[in-house]
């Protein structure tokens, strides 16, 4: 039995390390891929986005498995997944009819204020955790009191305490200056950083609790998408309008004085297909600890497959994209990959029982279970 227990907890580190591993060495790649784009030398747009978008999803499918941990996140129900097709309809179209009837530069200002703010907490919450590495514990620990901020509308629904850390401090200053080189200048790098903070605050904090409540979102944002960018001008002109950090810009290598000079994505595209890739992260973990639990084999892991699933759908969309010489609904072509490969990998892992299993999965349920088993032994 101790010889058991032993390797059982050898596994459970090793799970650990690697999840300490993976999102660091993620998180710098995005950051290396930034800068040698803007300082060293013109990357390729496409392989930019790419690349920029996939180590997104994955770091944030790995910042994901703490909050929820923790119970700090907005788990999405079924209710919300039905509804958010049409909420986001409103919004989008509530967008067009502001750019159409009112000055451009009047409602771009505004939206700058209001992501202005909202990118100091994401950028503060993204930097950090990591300058809490660099920091000894006793002082990276310590936690100052400034009083209590009174409610923000449409930001913070009551008052909350105002209070941080030592590295959350240094951070948020980090974050204004930041967040003020963005008004100043608006330059795409600065752009990038804020759209990157808001999709990892996204995945990281907006989760899925089951594989059902994923496919109803997905499925629902597939025709949202394909709607609003085949069949009306709303999504495209309102991308192209909106002067916030609502979408990532990737220079282009033509002449920079031309109308296009980048490519971009939306963020929308990498924070919804990136909560359901986050789900089958921790899915994978929960189901790996339960199989431990009760001393059965490894279960098929959906992880690997669905982030390819991802990369594949988004290159999709590219090739289409320069094929046809149009503004694509990414949504698409990445809404089938990553479901695809979650029920094609099921049927070649373990055929309908699988997939069963893997329909019927709700997060938290495998753990109780687990615990279960423990309090029985």
């Amino acid at each position: 039995m101790a010889g058991t227990r032993s390797a059982t907890a050898k596994a459970a580190a090793d799970i650990e390390d690697a999840t300490h591993i993976a999102a660091p060495m993620a998180h710098i790649a995005l950051v290396l891929l930034q800068v040698c784009c803007a300082a060293v030398t013109a990357i390729e747009p496409n392989a930019n986005i790419l690349a920029t978008a996939t180590l997104a999803v994955y770091a944030g499918a790995y910042r994901s498995i703490k909050p929820v941990a923790q119970g700090n996140t907005e788990a999405m129900t079924k209710q919300d997944a039905m509804r958010f097709p049409l909420i986001g309809s409103c919004v989008l179209f509530s967008f067009f009819i502001l750019f159409k009837y009112l000055p451009k530069d009047l409602v771009n200002k505004l939206l700058t204020g209001y992501f202005v703010i909202l990118g100091i907490f994401s950028l503060t919450g993204c930097l950090s955790p990591v300058l809490a590495r660099f920091v000894p514990k006793k002082i990276a620990g310590k936690v100052l009191k400034f009083g209590t901020l009174p409610t923000i509308p449409f930001i913070t629904e009551a008052p909350s305490r105002l209070e941080c850390t030592i590295p959350e401090l240094f951070a948020g200053f980090a974050a204004c200056g930041f967040c003020g080189w963005y008004v100043m200048e608006k330059h795409w790098v600065a752009n990038n950083a804020l759209g990157l903070a808001f999709s990892l605050t996204g995945v990281e904090f907006l989760t899925l609790d089951s594989v059902q409540i994923g496919t109803i979102l997905l499925v629902g944002l597939f025709f949202y998408d394909i709607f609003w960018v085949f069949f009306t001008p709303v999504m495209v002109t309102v991308a192209k309008s909106f002067d916030a950090p609502i979408k990532l810009l990737f220079p282009r290598d033509a002449d920079p004085d031309s109308k296009s000079p980048f490519s971009m994505l939306g963020l929308g595209d990498i924070v919804v297909p990136g909560i359901y890739v986050a789900l089958t992260l921790r899915m994978d973990r929960a189901r790996a600890e339960q199989a431990r639990a009760e001393g059965k084999p490894a279960p098929v892991r959906y992880f690997p497959a669905v982030i390819f699933g991802y990369f594949a759908g988004l290159a999709t969309t590219i090739i289409v994209m320069n094929v046809f010489n149009a503004a694509q609904p990414a949504l698409l072509y990445i809404v089938p990959g990553i479901l695809g490969a979650t029920f094609i990998r099921a049927l070649i892992g373990g055929g309908f029982k699988e997939l069963r299993a893997v329909w019927a999965f709700v997060e938290g349920d495998e753990e109780d279970g687990a615990e279960d088993t423990k309090k029985t032994q």
